[in-house]
């Protein structure tokens, strides 16, 4: 499905041009496919939505701007975020119910809110620019802070313990597995090395060790070397791909029928989750293809809207170089009575 569909046309452009771009400070947070999200989710009067990574409110405002007369819970887990949301979003009043908390654990916020089923739910996982800018979070290489990395920083792990305390071992599995890092043993090794000195303490520091670990012909002009190491920590630390399984089921199943859930991703990892859950929802039959005849009595639960990723437009990425990994999936709940029949 390209940006150019119809369906993105039908929704008009200054919904989020206008409500959803925010100033921070002197930095401006602009929501990655915000114009889609909004098509897709199509909010009507009367709906309820779920902003499970609510961050500073972008895509929440979008909502509003295409339709007013709905009501938005904004889960996410980063406090600072969440009060920037909740003055972006005042003027929405009692419309707006914000949530610090994961949302893996949507349907639990959901139940305690008295509110059974909603009717879409957007989770962009990415971080913001003002996370990213922030050099106390340690989530850049290029501002340098405390190595932390925490998006809850009431949890006790940060990005620091994990350098200074993981084995050698430990360390290159998960920059290897997490990163995606060919050269994860080679960083592995200078971790401990540097470590031996002394403690790794600081975002640059670490970056700058990570980067002479990584043969300079290896280098890319386009990303810095120590990218696939942040986003491998980034990923332990916050247990984002162990939310992201959990928090997908959770917030299928609190989808009423004919609702929608978007999900915008920014590495492979995500992305492949995300779509092998839609297409086992969508699949009427999960029994092993060796089967003559369908036992597992499944229904289809989903039908994918988006055949393949939608990503940013030219036009995006040059406004929003950091929307250029950006990848766009989503599914409309489905109800289909009939179960699967396998024949030969």
């Amino acid at each position: 499905m390209k940006n150019g569909n119809k369906l993105f046309q039908d929704v008009e452009q200054t919904s989020c041009s206008l409500q959803s771009s925010f100033s921070v400070g002197e930095k401006e947070h602009i929501p990655v496919l915000c114009n889609e999200a909004v098509a897709l989710i199509a909010p009507r009067p009367g709906g309820v939505y779920v902003d499970g990574t609510i961050g500073m409110g972008g895509h929440s405002a979008a909502l509003f701007a295409a339709e007013r007369a709905i009501t938005v819970v904004g889960i996410d887990l980063d406090e600072e975020a969440l009060a920037i949301a909740a003055d972006r979003l005042a003027p929405f009043g009692g419309r707006v119910h914000l949530i610090h908390g994961n949302y893996r654990y949507i349907d639990n916020y959901l139940h305690n809110m008295g509110i059974d089923f909603v009717d879409g739910i957007i989770l962009d996982l990415g971080l913001s620019s003002y996370q990213l800018d922030d050099p106390r979070r340690g989530f850049s290489f290029y501002r340098d802070g405390p190595l932390d990395m925490r998006m809850d920083r009431s949890r006790s792990q940060s990005a620091q313990k994990i350098v200074n305390q993981y084995s050698e071992k430990e360390l290159a599995d998960l920059i290897k597995r997490y990163g995606e890092e060919r050269f994860a043993a080679r960083i592995a090794a200078a971790i401990v090395n540097a470590r031996q000195q002394s403690p790794i303490e600081q975002s640059r520091q670490f970056a700058e060790l990570v980067k002479r670990a990584i043969p300079q012909r290896f280098h890319s002009r386009r990303i810095h070397p120590a990218t696939k190491t942040f986003q491998a920590l980034r990923i332990v630390v916050n247990r984002e791909l162990d939310n992201l399984h959990v928090g997908l089921a959770a917030a299928f199943a609190k989808l009423r029928v004919g609702g929608v859930l978007v999900v915008i991703s920014f590495h492979s990892l995500e992305d492949r989750i995300v779509k092998r859950f839609f297409r086992h929802q969508e699949r009427p039959c999960s029994c092993p293809r060796e089967l003559p005849v369908c036992l597992c009595n499944k229904q289809r639960s989903a039908k994918i809207l988006t055949l393949r990723p939608i990503i940013p437009s030219p036009a995006e990425v040059a406004d929003n170089p950091r929307a250029r990994s950006a990848k766009l999936r989503a599914a409309r709940k489905y109800n289909e009575e009939d179960k699967c029949q396998k024949i030969k």
